[in-house]
């Protein structure tokens, strides 16, 4: 009986987290080529682009829920379920972010200034990584939940590494970037602009070590 209600388990909220996870991940490049398009000023695909991943955070949203209110009552979890709910919230976040610092960056429509266009992009493509990474984690936790085999739990704690190097660099260049802002901006209202995109962006990484944090308690024994 324990066997049936934990593979009934498995079925639901992991399955289920595995979805939300791949929605995080179709953002990841979607997010990227919005602000290469955004970048360059040619583009004429950025507002379609920032629909996209807002269509995509939505659906998101919409399985979010769906896990919070089906988690079944009393049945027997592989994980606390306070430690499952605070991974969903981190991945959550990931979308979140994404969405932000796209919403921030259409507030200035003529692109990004030539001294930091491609500060910018080398720092999106530092956070796209562990975005991108999320849904092999769940993947990985999911196998590993199911059978408790030792090598899964190997390859999530290798890929937590991962994640937490992609994020210290993605850190390291933010407060770079921050620093070439202040020293060759010198309009007031731009360099406000700059730093909170450069924020927005540099959360996304944070996020993803977060929920890569929250997964490491979750396996951990």
């Amino acid at each position: 009986m324990r066997l049936r209600l934990s593979s009934l388990f498995l079925k639901s909220p992991f399955e289920n987290l595995q979805k939300h996870a791949d929605k995080v991940k179709e953002c990841a490049q979607l997010f990227k080529e919005a602000v290469v398009c955004h970048i360059g000023e040619e583009c004429k695909q950025f507002d379609l682009l920032t629909e996209h991943v807002a269509r995509l955070e939505s659906e998101a949203d919409e399985i979010k829920r769906n896990i919070r209110s089906h988690l079944p009552r009393g049945i027997l979890m592989p994980v606390d379920k306070f430690q499952f709910f605070q991974y969903l919230r981190e991945q959550d976040k990931v979308l979140d972010e994404v969405e932000d610092a796209l919403f921030w960056l259409s507030f200035r429509p003529k692109g990004i200034p030539d001294e930091v266009s491609a500060d910018i992009h080398h720092l999106v493509e530092a956070v796209v990584p562990p975005i991108e990474r999320l849904a092999d984690l769940v993947s990985l936790a999911t196998l590993y939940f199911r059978s408790k085999s030792e090598e899964p739990r190997t390859k999530i704690k290798s890929l937590i590494r991962d994640i937490r190097q992609y994020e210290r660099e993605a850190d390291h260049m933010e407060r770079e970037l921050k620093f070439k802002i202040f020293s060759s901006i010198k309009d007031a209202m731009l360099v406000f602009h700059l730093i909170r995109l450069v924020e927005h962006i540099g959360n996304i990484a944070d996020h993803a070590q977060n929920a890569s944090d929250r997964m490491r308690a979750m396996i951990a024994r």
